[in-house]
């Protein structure tokens, strides 16, 4: 069903909630990566640029206790994004009451507002209350009182019921709509799972096939192939009855595998050779090796063979789902694999290519070919969600058209 978009709504004058992610690494009070926050920079400026009142709110890590508040200030964050949008970023440092009201009472037409981190309020009085995180309703509700409308920009947090998405969305009195990356987000991943252009080639990687299950099983039914790799390729090797030597394997999941197997047929392409080592470290003794792996080795990465075999399976596909990575993605020299896939998905110029998933993600920056791919998302766990073809309750609570 068609969404609402930022587009949809009237914003001049009007006060415009919105939920962004600017949950970003920050060091001694200076922003890292600052991706996130230049991501949600269109929806931000088409608010302002026609009459709207930014109402920003964000949550940054995780707060359990009073102490973990003064690090996670997202002061520093309005501090760069008043230096990306060229204009002042009014902040304020709490999340309710007369300070917060006052100050959006304040605003202009134009004018951009940050309110303290959200998880703030998973901690009152020392005591670890989950009032944000929790989806507390009276929270929800008073958000939404200090707007006109709402604008959802944050996929990354899409998967999780929380008070300034879900509970802001389902108290608006107004409109609540996706802003441009939310509607990017439901778009490409929307089609590449429910109206794929074929071949469809999921790719499937990460440690553990516990985390992919709920994909996997979501996928045999609309993908044409699906490539496994990283360490959840040998809880699939232990079901086949191949050796795994001392490479990680879910045991409890073998009987799983054997199902998934079963029902994919000739649909799941698996590794031919590995990058096996001796211990688990980079600079570990190692050697490439086909089929069983021997005791007191463990396979950290895919092999060349295995590489040339998913290229082959890859080369013409016209939809390509990626999340997760080949091998040890962190150990340089374990890292080969997902590199090798990331460079070839830069060369597939006639295809609709999506990536999600941190080492994934960051394989494809790394090499430079980002902007060769269609679309990044910029949410791991609600991208995961959207692939198991599980409703993400911050898109839900959008209004439809």
């Amino acid at each position: 069903m068609a969404k609402l978009t930022v587009e949809d709504l009237p914003l001049e004058g009007k006060k415009v909630l919105m939920r962004v992610d600017f949950n970003v690494p920050i060091k001694d009070g200076v922003v890292g990566d600052d991706n996130r926050i230049v991501a949600a920079l269109p929806t931000i400026k088409y608010v302002i640029d026609h009459g709207g009142r930014a109402i920003l709110f964000s949550h940054l890590g995780r707060i359990k206790k009073e102490e973990d508040k003064p690090g996670l200030s997202l002061r520093p964050v309005a501090e760069r994004l008043s230096n990306l949008l060229n204009k002042p970023v009014t902040f304020v440092p709490v999340t309710e009451g007369k300070q917060l009201e006052d100050a959006i009472d304040n605003m202009k037409n134009g004018d951009v507002l940050l309110v303290q981190n959200t998880r703030y309020e998973d901690v009152k009085d020392g005591e670890y209350v989950k009032r944000e995180s929790g989806n507390d309703p009276e929270l929800g509700k008073y958000w939404a009182s200090l707007g006109d409308v709402f604008v959802n920009d944050a996929f990354g947090t899409a998967h999780r019921k929380h008070a300034s998405n879900v509970g802001i969305a389902t108290n608006m009195p107004g409109k609540a709509a996706a802003g441009y990356l939310m509607e990017k987000e439901i778009k490409f991943l929307g089609d590449a799972v429910d109206n794929p252009e074929r071949p469809f080639v999921a790719i499937l990687g990460g440690a553990k096939v516990s985390d992919k299950i709920g994909v996997i099983d979501n996928l045999l039914d609309k993908a044409d192939k699906i490539i496994i790799g990283g360490g959840m390729a040998y809880t699939f090797y232990a079901a086949k009855g191949i050796e795994v030597g001392n490479s990680l394997v879910e045991k409890d999941k073998i009987d799983v595998a054997k199902q998934i197997l079963d029902k994919a047929g000739d649909k799941l392409v698996l590794p031919i050779d590995n990058v096996v080592a001796d211990k688990f470290n980079n600079d570990a003794d190692t050697k490439v090796v086909e089929g069983d792996i021997d005791d007191g080795w463990m396979a950290l990465d895919i092999g060349p063979k295995s590489v040339e075999e998913f290229k082959n399976v890859l080369k013409d596909a016209k939809t390509v789902v990626w999340n997760g990575p080949m091998g040890v993605f962190e150990m340089p020299n374990f890292a080969k694999g997902t590199l090798e896939i990331g460079k070839f998905l830069g060369t597939l110029t006639d295809a609709t290519t999506i990536v999600g998933g941190g080492d994934s993600t960051a394989a494809v920056k790394e090499l430079g070919v980002a902007d060769k791919l269609t679309h990044i998302s910029t949410g791991g766990g609600a991208s995961l969600t959207y692939l198991e073809g599980n409703e993400l309750p911050g898109i839900a609570a959008i209004s439809d058209k």
